[in-house]
């Protein structure tokens, strides 16, 4: 029930446009939730930033012809009486500027002597909108939201910001060999993924709740739990059974529930079985292989995508890496071959290890019918949360 293998790096752009296409009605999200989605409305100063002359200098605001006779103080937060002509009152950066005040001195230049204060002063205040005006767009939709523009968002007198929510997402975890604590015995094997992709799901924009499993080979067990899953999350990633092998399970599931391929199978090495689905109703399965770095390959080939577009946010760029030494290719497939920080294959990069993943930069994207050379620099794809 494999399909012929989408190219890797036509399936990234397939699945974040099924996500795109799919992503849900933006909605007036506070700050916290808003984080690492993207605007989807343009942000509008809602007063003029700053609001009021703000002292941008500890200094002494002052009126008329120096000397200046000390009266007062104006801290941040105070609405100061103006000024009179040869007055002088002791102001703090971020104070509100008295109305009157001609000159600021930097308290650095200043000196104090018999309550009369003296020294250079000038223009040290930001005037009111000199950052924005009221009604001045601020940043256009699309913009991903990250910390800055949430203090630039709140600067700007915002309490929420239009943006499209976490996806909601669980990981149903296939295997009757897996076992949940313990190390491995008796023909069976630790669980890896059950604990460690719903933190890549965090990472990559996804509300993710507990995994559910090791779910039993059978295809009703598989069945039963899809459907569990589906009923409170947006998106179920599946680990194991994306083969066709005598307890793969997966693609019949995908048919008893009425879920149709986006993509089955992608020409990439390590994680070929993958897959992408969608059911009626317009949630996503992603089936992640069982070998442990074959998944992590299949969220950063397909999930983070997708999630991107549910999120409006663009595709996820590559980066790039020089290598630092050769890099073989693997025919027509696309090869993602583990790399450290200094361009150098990790050992332990087998599909069934993680080792080599928990040290690495990434995965050095080697094309089809290419190889990498030592010295050449290509693209670098990293994982979510590393």
């Amino acid at each position: 029930m494999t399909g012929t293998p989408l190219p890797w790096a036509e399936a990234r752009e397939t699945a974040w446009a099924a996500g795109y296409a799919a992503k849900p009605a933006a909605s007036e999200l506070p700050f916290g939730e808003a984080v690492g989605s993207a605007l989807a409305a343009p942000l509008v100063a809602v007063s003029d930033l700053p609001a009021f002359p703000t002292s941008a200098v500890d200094g002494w605001a002052v009126a008329g012809q120096g000397p200046w006779r000390i009266d007062g103080a104006v801290l941040a937060g105070q609405v100061p009486e103006a000024l009179k002509p040869g007055q002088a009152v002791k102001i703090a950066t971020g104070a509100q500027v008295p109305e009157g005040t001609e000159g600021i001195i930097r308290l650095e230049h200043s000196t104090v002597e018999d309550e009369l204060v003296d020294g250079p002063a000038a223009r040290e205040w930001r005037e009111a909108g000199e950052e924005a005006a009221h009604g001045e767009e601020l940043l256009p939709a699309g913009t991903p939201v990250s910390p800055p523009v949430v203090g630039l968002a709140a600067a700007a007198g915002h309490s929420t910001l239009p943006a499209h929510a976490r996806p909601a997402a669980r990981v149903v975890v296939f295997g009757d060999e897996l076992l949940t604590s313990g190390v491995s015995r008796e023909g069976r094997v630790r669980d890896s993924l059950g604990p460690m992709v719903p933190h890549m799901l965090q990472a990559a924009g996804a509300a993710a709740g507990p995994s559910i499993g090791p779910v039993e080979d059978t295809l009703e067990a598989h069945v039963a739990a899809l459907r569990e899953a589906l009923a409170d999350a947006d998106l179920v990633c599946t680990t194991g059974g994306t083969m066709v092998g005598p307890v793969d399970h997966l693609h019949a599931a995908l048919a008893e529930i009425g879920a149709e391929y986006v993509i089955n199978t992608v020409a990439v090495r390590p994680g070929f079985p993958m897959l992408l689905a969608r059911t009626e109703d317009g949630k996503f399965i992603a089936g992640l292989p069982g070998n442990p770095q074959s998944a992590v390959i299949a969220v950063v080939s397909l999930v983070a995508p997708l999630l991107a577009g549910l999120r409006g946010l663009p595709l996820p760029p590559l980066g790039t890496i020089g290598l630092a030494e050769d890099v073989p290719g693997r025919g027509s497939f696309t090869h993602l071959a583990l790399v450290d920080r200094a361009g150098r294959r990790l050992g332990h990069h087998g599909s069934a290890m993680l080792r080599g993943l928990a040290g690495a930069a990434g995965f050095a994207v080697i094309g089809p019918d290419a190889v990498g050379t030592e010295g050449a620099t290509v693209e670098l794809a990293t994982v979510p949360g590393v």
